[in-house]
C-alpha cells in the first residue's frame, strides 16, 4: 500500500500505490484525490488509512489545490475551516505536521531539512516544472532557515521519460526553459522526462541528497495514470518531521 523510504534525521518521506483502499473501479482501491469523481467518503476513509499506516493523524496532513502553478503556501496548522488554496508546494517548519502531493503521472516532489526543521512538497507537472515550482519551493524553505547543502530530496512514481509522449514543439519550448528535461520515447517520437528536469534544477539549486522512484506509473498496474487511463485515481507522497509542535 504504502512505500516509507529510509527516514533521514527525523525526516520521513512515503509514496503510495493504488493498492489497500475502499474505492470503486474505476478509482480502485487507495484514491486519495478528492476532485476526481470518486465517492467522497471512500476518499475520506482511504486518507485515514494512508496516515493510520504512516502512524500519521488524518487532521494534521495538509493536502493542496493544485493548479499547475508556480505559487507556494507556508503553513504552520491544518486548512480546519479555511479554503485550501490554490498552490502547487507547501512549506512547514511545524514537526509532526505532515504535507501531502497529489499525483498520477505528475512528479511528487518531497523535501527535508531536519537541521533547520523545515519539510515541503512540490507537485511538479510539465507545466509547474517550467514554471519553476521547485525552485519556489526551495526558496521558501530558505526563507524559513533551510540550507540547501543539507536538504534531502526525494521523487516518487511518475510517468518516465520513455512514456511521455508529447509534440515535437511542446519538447522543444519545455528544453529551452529545461533542457535536462529533453527526452524520447522508447519507440522514438518526442518526449520530456519531468523527474529529469526536476533534478537538474535540484542539482543547480546545490541540493545533492536526491533520490528518484524507478517506477513509471503509465507503465505500473499498481500506480495511478492519468496518460493511460484518463478516468482514474490519485496517489499521495508524503513528508514530516519527528515530533510535534503545535496546533
Amino acid at each position: 500500500m504504502i512505500e516509507q523510504l529510509e527516514p533521514v534525521s527525523g525526516a520521513h518521506f512515503a509514496f503510495t500505490d493504488r493498492w489497500g483502499g475502499v474505492s470503486a473501479v474505476p478509482y480502485e482501491e487507495l484514491n486519495l484525490g478528492g476532485a476526481v469523481g470518486d465517492d467522497p467518503e471512500a476518499v475520506r476513509t482511504n486518507r485515514a488509512r494512508a496516515a493510520g499506516a504512516l502512524g500519521l493523524d488524518p487532521g494534521r496532513v495538509v493536502w493542496m489545490n493544485q493548479v499547475h502553478g508556480p505559487d507556494v503556501a507556508v503553513v504552520d496548522a491544518p486548512w480546519g475551516e479555511r479554503p485550501v488554496p490554490a498552490v502547487d508546494a507547501i512549506v512547514t517548519a511545524r514537526h509532526g505536521l505532515a504535507l501531502a502531493v497529489l499525483t498520477a503521472d505528475c512528479t511528487p516532489v518531497l523535501l527535508a531539512d531536519p537541521v533547520a526543521g523545515v519539510v515541503a512538497a512540490a507537485h511538479a507537472g510539465r507545466p509547474g516544472m517550467v514554471a519553476g515550482i521547485v525552485p519556489a519551493a526551495v526558496k521558501a524553505m530558505i526563507e524559513l532557515g533551510a540550507d540547501p547543502a543539507r536538504i534531502t530530496a526525494r521523487t516518487g512514481p511518475a510517468v518516465c521519460g520513455r512514456c511521455y509522449e508529447v509534440p515535437a514543439e511542446m519538447r522543444a519550448e519545455v528544453a529551452a526553459v529545461e533542457p535536462g528535461a529533453f527526452a524520447e520515447t522508447s519507440w522514438g517520437t518526442p518526449a520530456v522526462d519531468v523527474t529529469a528536469g526536476v533534478h537538474a534544477q535540484l542539482e543547480r539549486l546545490g541540493i545533492r541528497d536526491r533520490q528518484a522512484s524507478e517506477v513509471c506509473t503509465r507503465e505500473s498496474g499498481d500506480h495511478y495514470s492519468y496518460r493511460r487511463d484518463r478516468t482514474t485515481g490519485r496517489l499521495a507522497g508524503y513528508v514530516w518531521l519527528d515530533g510535534y509542535d503545535g496546533p
